[in-house]
């Protein structure tokens, strides 16, 4: 997917010492492009760092070393790793286009969630973000009283949390059969079996079922020693 920069003036520079450890969504309660024009005018006061629309298209509007406008109006949070400072400083903000009957309530559409799915993995990877309900917040648990539906009751919590978890025991479990792969062919050229080890990396290392075939030429060639 690709990521469109269009910069906001609504931000501040750095983050003034503090490690992003979270991401935190929201929902704009508002048509695009009317949401970005307004998150990137400079008497909203306010701003985010990303903008999903319902179409699925992502836009940065903050760098993630800059602190957006987006979650400074703290009122009775619920949000465990809140430090009693400003939550802009330690969080990446995350707008999903959404008005009325359109997602309003959260419910995004395919093309959105599949979006903020890719994003959030990207982000969790960048910044070393830990995949749970701490890390991974919504606006309404810091501040529960102006934006208690943000980002809406029929966000899709539960399904993007199983996903995010999944993928990550996908890509462990692919990083495995691979290292197990590269194994296999280097013992195999020990053996004498296989010539340009190097080549077969390369040339095979394209999809996994592959290193799973050489990890079994490999345990036949070992029987048959």
């Amino acid at each position: 997917m690709n990521i469109e920069f269009v910069k906001s003036p609504n931000y501040s520079k750095g983050r003034n010492g503090k490690k992003i450890i979270a991401i935190c969504n929201h929902i704009t309660a508002g048509q695009f492009p009317g949401c970005q024009n307004w998150l990137c005018n400079p008497k909203a006061k306010a701003s985010s760092n990303y903008l999903i629309t319902r179409t699925g298209k992502i836009i940065q509007l903050v760098k993630d070393e800059d602190t957006a406008w987006a979650n400074g109006g703290v009122n009775k949070p619920s949000w465990t790793l809140y430090d009693g400072t400003n939550p802009n400083r330690y969080t990446i903000s995350i707008e999903h286009e959404g008005y009325g009957s359109n997602g309003g309530d959260g419910n995004l559409t395919e093309q959105q969630y599949k979006a903020t799915l890719w994003l959030h993995r990207q982000l969790i990877n960048k910044w070393n973000i830990p995949i749970d309900r701490n890390h991974i917040i919504g606006h309404f648990e810091i501040d529960k009283i102006n934006r208690p539906n943000c980002p809406g009751k029929a966000f899709p919590w539960d399904r993007l949390m199983k996903d995010l978890t999944s993928g990550v025991i996908d890509d462990m479990l692919e990083k495995w059969q691979e290292d197990m792969g590269k194994n296999a062919v280097k013992n195999l050229a020990k053996m004498g079996l296989l010539n340009s080890p190097e080549y077969w990396e390369k040339k095979l290392g394209e999809k996994t079922e592959n290193w799973i075939f050489f990890e079994m030429i490999k345990k036949l060639a070992e029987k048959m020693k």
